[in-house]
């Protein structure tokens, strides 16, 4: 894994910052020729040492067969392109083992920091090969959380939250591998995320000894045949109960409304 996302990475640094064909996918963002190459470059090496396991990508046409292999690559091959395509270092190459529905093992890679973040099962967390570990933090009030600011404003909760440091980053993926590393205390990300989003993080954060969860305190769950993960709470094991206690009462992402879970009154 950690060969193919820094070669990877090596591709998308030859373009970063220039000129590419890109287009939209709707509601599901944009995509570029560079996002198409990385893809065609990962699964040649990934199914190329591994032609009996699965594949699940978020640039590859979705096939019913990886439901049937008991281990499946799960691989977003440039998660974040909007800040790809706005010359933002904050995008990754994101590479998810899983196998029976659990992640295994995960690398996420920044090339443009040159952060390699891997971890999973037996495989003990680590950036650049330094030893990382999870937040052991264990007071919500004055956390550091990567999230949507608006997302916690006082008039769209019951309960509103304590004084908390709010930042966002473009990639989820590397979201998560922030979270692994301690650099922030949690992450909320809620409404539907996909599987190529999260399966790698997953992996690495559950080997920094984090916890990682749908918003309803459901596990993880991958190789579905619906690719979407109902929202996603990555945290400390310490911090994790005070978070999850908040927001496991939300509703499911398929009963939103047309202006999301709380009906519009965040909006400014």
């Amino acid at each position: 894994m950690e060969a193919a996302a820094r070669e990877a990475g090596a591709l998308t640094r030859q373009h970063f910052g220039r000129s590419v064909k890109a287009w939209s996918k709707g509601a599901a963002g944009p995509v570029t020729e560079i996002d198409l190459a990385v893809d065609t470059l990962l699964k040649q090496r990934l199914m190329g040492a591994r032609p009996d396991y699965g594949w699940l990508s978020e640039e590859t046409e979705d096939a019913q067969a990886r439901l049937f292999r008991a281990r499946v690559w799960i691989v977003d091959p440039i998660d974040g392109t909007q800040a790809f395509l706005q010359g933002v270092p904050q995008y990754t190459i994101s590479i998810g083992l899983v196998e029976n529905g659990r992640a295994i093992a995960g690398a996420i890679y920044n090339p443009m920091t040159d952060e390699m973040y891997l971890g999973g099962e037996g495989l003990a967390a680590a950036v650049n090969g330094r030893p990382i570990r999870a937040s052991a933090r264990s007071e919500l009030e004055g956390a550091r959380l990567i999230g949507q600011p608006s997302t916690f404003k006082p008039k769209r909760w019951a309960r509103p939250w304590p004084r908390l440091e709010v930042e966002q980053r473009h990639s989820i993926a590397y979201r998560l591998a922030l979270i692994a590393a301690g650099n922030f205390d949690a992450a909320l990300m809620l409404g539907f995320k996909n599987e190529w989003d999260v399966a790698g993080g997953a992996a690495i954060v559950a080997a920094a000894g984090g916890i990682v969860t749908e918003t309803s305190g459901a596990p993880l769950a991958f190789n579905r045949a619906d690719h979407r993960v109902a929202g996603v709470v990555a945290a400390g094991a310490a911090l994790y109960p005070s978070i999850i206690e908040r927001v496991q009462g939300l509703p499911h992402p398929k009963d939103w409304g047309p202006k999301g879970w709380d009906h519009g009154r965040g909006e400014a």
